[in-house]
C-alpha cells in the first residue's frame, strides 16, 4: 500500500473572479432607492474626499474616460485626475439639479427632523388592556391577577396559557383566575381574552346582544361546517332554511377573528417609485426619480491637497486612493441609473397598450427579451428590477409585474397570464351567486375567447387570486 504524504505544490489555472469594485457595482444596481441612499450616506461618512452638494446648481456632468473597462481596480489614476481637473473647478455627479429649485437648507432639515420626531408611538395591545385594568376599580390583588392574564394574551387577542396552567405555575386560585378573566373579557376590543376562535366569536355575539340567535348556534356547534360552506347540512341539523343559515353566516362574517390585530405594532411598508411615467403630447415619457439620492462630488479641498507639492507622499497616496473610490462610486451611480432607465424604456415601449387600457392589454414579456434589446445579461435585468417600482397613469407597479409568460391563443398570438387571471376574476365577479362557475366552465369560456388553457391551470390561477371553489362560493 503506497504511503500518504503531505506536499506543497504550485499550479496555474484560469478562474473568473469578480473584482471588489465590480461586485459593489452589481450590489448598487440591485439596491432599491432608499437603501442606495443609505449606502451613499454611509460612504459620505467614511470617505472624506467626497461631499454632498446642497445648493450648487451648475450643470456639469462627468464623462467616463475613453477606453475604460469594467476592471476598475486597474484604473489609471493620472488620466482620471486630468479629466477631473479639466472640469470647471467643480466635480459634478450624474444627477441634474433644476436651477429653479429651492436649495436644501438647514432650516428645511430641521423641519423634516421635527416632523419625524413628532410621529406618535402606537399603543400596544397590552398597554391598552393595562390602562383599562387600572380604571376598572379592581382590588390590588385582582390587579395583579389581571396583569398576569393580560401578559398571557398574544397580539391577536387570544389567551395563550390555560387558566389551569397559570394556577399550577403561580399557585393562584383557579376560580379567582376565572373571575378576573371574565372581567378582562369585558375590555375593549370585544372578543379579547378568548382561548379559541369559537369562544372569541361567541363573546362578540353576546356583547352585541346576539348570544341567543341562530348565529350563536352556528358558531357553537357548526363553525367548521360553515367554513366548508355546508349550508344544507347546517340547515338540516338546526331545522331551519338555507336562507336563514346564509343570514347567520353574514352576521358571523362581520365579527373580528383577530380582535387584537388593530394594536399590532407593525411597521408600515412604504415604496418609493424610482421611475415615473408621464404622458406628454400623446407620448409616454420616463423620468428617473433621483431626488431622494444625495448629490455627491469630489471635495475641492482634497484636490488642492493633492496638487500641493508640500503634501507628504503617504498623505498623497491616501488621497489618491480615496478619490479613486469616490470616482468609482459616482460612476457606479451613473451606470445604475442609466441601466434602469434603458430597461424602463423598453418596458414602456412594449407595454404601451397596458398604459393606455389596463391589465387586459398587458403583453407577455421576459427578462431575456429585454436583456437582448438593452444589451446586458439577463441576470443584470433581474438585479435592476428587483425591489424597484414604476409610477404609471394606471398606478404604481413593481417592475417585475411587467414580466409575464404568455399563453397562446387560437389565432397564434399570445396573451399575458396576468390578463388571463384578470379575465377569471371578472368572470367570477359577474357569475350567478346561486350557480357559480366551476373550473371546467371557466375553461370553456376562455376557450370560447380563443385562449387554450388547462383546467388545472385555472385551479392554480384561482388559488393565486384567492378565489374559493365553486361549492364554497354558492349562495342559497
Amino acid at each position: 500500500m503506497p504511503s500518504q504524504t503531505l506536499a506543497l505544490t504550485q499550479s496555474q489555472r484560469l478562474q473568473m473572479v469578480l473584482a471588489p469594485q465590480l461586485r459593489q457595482s452589481l450590489e448598487m444596481l440591485q439596491l432599491p432607492i432608499l437603501e442606495l441612499r443609505a449606502l451613499i450616506q454611509q460612504e459620505l461618512e467614511q470617505n472624506p474626499t467626497i461631499e454632498e452638494k446642497l445648493n450648487d446648481t451648475e450643470r456639469v456632468e462627468i464623462e467616463p474616460g475613453s477606453g475604460e473597462t469594467e476592471e476598475t481596480s486597474e484604473m489609471d489614476f493620472d488620466k482620471e485626475y486630468e479629466a477631473l481637473a479639466a472640469l470647471d473647478e467643480e466635480w459634478r455627479d450624474y444627477f441634474f439639479q433644476d436651477a429653479r429649485s429651492t436649495p436644501y437648507s438647514e432650516e428645511q432639515a430641521e423641519k423634516r427632523q421635527f416632523l419625524l420626531d413628532s410621529i406618535p408611538q402606537k399603543e400596544s395591545l397590552q398597554e391598552h388592556l393595562i390602562g383599562q385594568l387600572r380604571m376598572s376599580g379592581l382590588t390590588d390583588e385582582d390587579q395583579v391577577v389581571g396583569e398576569l392574564i393580560i401578559g398571557s394574551i398574544n397580539d391577536d387577542g387570544y389567551l395563550t396559557n390555560t387558566l389551569e396552567h397559570l394556577a399550577e405555575t403561580t399557585g393562584m386560585d383557579l376560580q379567582h383566575l376565572q373571575d378576573v378573566l371574565m372581567m378582562v373579557q369585558e375590555f375593549h376590543p370585544t372578543g379579547i381574552g378568548a382561548t379559541d376562535l369559537r369562544e372569541c366569536l361567541l363573546i362578540q355575539l353576546e356583547r352585541f346582544g346576539k348570544g341567543e340567535t341562530l348565529a350563536a348556534d352556528v358558531v357553537r356547534d357548526h363553525l367548521e361546517a360553515l367554513a366548508a360552506r355546508k349550508i344544507p347540512d347546517i340547515a338540516k341539523a338546526l331545522k331551519v332554511t338555507p336562507e336563514d343559515v346564509e343570514t347567520a353566516g353574514r352576521i358571523i362574517g362581520t365579527l373580528d377573528p383577530r380582535p387584537g390585530s388593530a394594536f399590532t405594532a407593525e411597521t408600515a411598508a412604504y415604496v418609493l417609485p424610482e421611475i415615473v411615467v408621464q404622458r406628454v403630447d400623446g407620448e409616454y415619457v420616463i423620468v428617473l426619480n433621483d431626488d431622494q439620492l444625495p448629490h455627491v462630488r469630489i471635495s475641492r479641498q482634497y484636490r488642492r491637497l493633492l496638487e500641493d507639492p508640500s503634501t507628504k507622499p503617504e498623505v498623497r497616496n491616501y488621497i489618491q486612493e480615496r478619490i479613486r473610490s469616490g470616482v468609482f462610486l459616482i460612476k457606479s451611480i451613473h451606470q445604475r441609473q442609466n441601466t434602469i432607465n434603458r430597461i424602463a424604456a423598453e418596458i414602456v415601449k412594449t407595454q404601451k397598450d397596458f398604459l393606455d387600457h389596463g391589465v387586459s392589454h398587458l403583453k407577455p414579456l421576459t427578462m431575456a427579451e429585454v436583456a437582448r434589446v438593452v444589451g446586458v445579461h439577463e441576470t443584470t435585468v433581474s438585479r435592476a428590477v428587483s425591489g424597484k417600482y414604476m409610477k404609471t397613469p394606471k398606478g404604481v407597479f413593481e417592475l417585475k409585474y411587467f414580466f409575464t409568460t404568455g399563453i397562446r391563443t387560437s389565432n397564434g398570438n399570445q396573451v399575458s397570464n396576468k390578463t388571463v387571471k384578470d379575465m377569471i376574476a371578472n368572470m367570477v365577479a359577474a357569475e350567478d351567486a346561486s350557480n357559480p362557475l366551476s373550473d371546467q366552465e371557466i375553461m370553456e369560456k376562455l376557450r370560447a375567447e380563443g385562449i387554450k388553457i388547462a383546467r388545472r391551470t385555472i385551479a392554480k390561477y384561482r388559488l393565486i387570486l384567492r378565489i374559493p371553489p365553486s361549492h364554497m362560493r354558492k349562495k342559497y
